[in-house]
């Protein structure tokens, strides 16, 4: 409730002086901000990303590497549990939000975008458990840094997805190039969808790419998970 708090009243201070802001409206930036709330506490929502790097470091690993189960397969479970309980907080306490506050928001959804746009959704959280355990695959190596890096690289996901503003408003070049990265089909590119603002062609184009990170991510993870794995029982763990 706090973080939902926090970029509601930041956004709202930001338009008290101005009926714009970075290209956007305060109707748009809110109706923005209140999807980007939701959309990221099913998304981003991830308890494995606190835990997997401490049991690597403690070697606590070991206990659940000698289960008939995949260790990643098992947080991947435990995930989704998480994000179904945060989405219906985060429904609670954004609509509390609204009835405190009232603020004028532009949503104009149909069946068929918030359809594509749900896909869109769980193709990105899929996205994101891979980059976060991509990311905590550094345990292996380094056991002793694990909590700051982490910490550094969640907010750095979080940024560039579209979780704290609409990348729209950062410079075209740099959108441009983040455009080649998985990180717009985490938030921001699944609200553009369910706001209906690209044509169906192109949403169903950009779907296609985020399977296509989907697969290259999971790759990458089996493969250096595996590297991972090695190393750990090399350490004597």
């Amino acid at each position: 409730m706090i973080r939902i708090l926090m970029t509601f009243f930041l956004w709202r201070q930001i338009f008290v002086h101005n009926n714009t802001a970075l290209g956007y409206s305060q109707s748009e930036m809110m109706s923005y901000v209140f999807l980007a709330l939701l959309t990221s506490s099913f998304v981003i929502a991830a308890p494995s990303n606190d835990n997997i790097g401490a049991e690597i470091a403690s070697g606590d690993l070991s206990k659940f590497l000698l289960k008939p189960f995949g260790y990643l397969r098992y947080w991947l479970t435990r995930d989704w549990a998480s994000k179904l309980l945060n989405m219906l907080f985060a429904f609670f306490e954004v609509y509390i939000l609204w009835l405190l506050f009232k603020p004028d928001l532009l949503f104009s959804i149909s069946g068929i975008n918030l359809m594509l746009g749900l896909i869109a959704l769980t193709i990105a959280s899929l996205i994101y458990f891979c980059l976060g355990k991509l990311a905590l695959t550094i345990t292996f190596w380094s056991p002793e840094n694990t909590w700051g890096l982490m910490f550094i690289i969640m907010v750095f996901f979080e940024a560039l997805s579209g979780a704290m503003f609409p990348l729209k408003v950062l410079p075209v070049d740099l959108f441009n190039v983040l455009q080649f990265t998985p990180f717009p089909y985490l938030v921001f590119f699944p609200i553009q969808i369910i706001l209906g603002q690209y044509e169906i062609a192109i949403v169903l184009r950009l779907i296609a790419l985020s399977l296509v990170w989907l697969v290259l991510l999971g790759f990458f993870l089996q493969k250096i998970w595996r590297a991972g794995l090695r190393q750990y029982s090399a350490s004597g763990n």
